[in-house]
């Protein structure tokens, strides 16, 4: 994650970029499950019933295990991110299941996924509108570089209903995506042109009643670690 920003130079990865989003978009394209959300400018996708109730209910209490006050790339973010979540276990047998149900989906290799993280929102906890992807003014980028590069898509999961607010906002595309247990969203955040697209700018909104769970798994323009 990465707070809003001009995106500074051009990134070598840029035509894997291009290919990667290339290649996921005929893939779901071509798939009936998935959906591309009606916006101009933001390649998105939405899944419904993609884990079932009882997965949900498993993954939920995964989250309760691991999370933790959620982390940042850098010390100017903590005040806009106040929700919990921490990294899943790898190789828990189930939580390779449904990774490579979504590697599968998007038709990426396993080695080009961070690894899934789990967040919980409780009331009145958020994440302010910022980008998934990096830019290489961000004094992390030379580290991003070593360890995949650039965020290319993000796929997140919703695990359970929230009774009020949590919604996932997309304010340059005016789209806001409630929360639906075991639906699947999925967006790209480069253009077409595989540079950091500016519309791909997000947020998890205060959570108002209710308590919001969701899983997240970020993908690299090159295989990460």
């Amino acid at each position: 994650m990465s707070s809003p920003s001009r995106t500074a130079p051009r990134d070598p990865d840029t035509p894997l970029l291009k290919r990667l989003g290339e290649s996921v978009r005929a893939r779901l394209d071509a798939d009936p499950a998935a959906h591309r959300l009606p916006v101009e400018g933001l390649e998105i996708y939405g899944l419904s019933a993609f884990f079932t109730p009882a997965e949900c209910t498993r993954l939920m209490g995964i989250v309760d295990s691991v999370a933790q006050p959620s982390a940042t790339y850098t010390p100017d973010e903590t005040a806009g991110r106040t929700s919990y979540s921490g990294d899943v276990d790898p190789d828990d047998p189930f939580i390779l299941m449904l990774q490579r149900r979504i590697d599968d989906l998007l038709g990426l290799e396993p080695g080009y996924g961070e690894t899934i993280q789990g967040q919980r929102y409780a009331v009145g906890q958020e994440f302010r509108a910022h980008f998934d992807h990096f830019a290489p003014s961000q004094t992390f980028w030379e580290t991003e570089q070593k360890r995949g590069g650039q965020r290319s898509w993000t796929a997140m999961a919703y695990l359970n209903a929230v009774e009020e607010g949590g919604t996932t906002d997309f304010p340059r595309v005016s789209l806001s995506i409630p929360p639906q247990p075991g639906a699947l969203i999925v967006w790209n955040n480069m253009g077409p042109d595989g540079t950091p697209n500016p519309l791909s700018l997000h947020a998890g909104t205060p959570v108002i009643r209710g308590v919001k769970y969701v899983l997240t798994k970020w993908y690299r323009a090159r295989p990460w670690w």
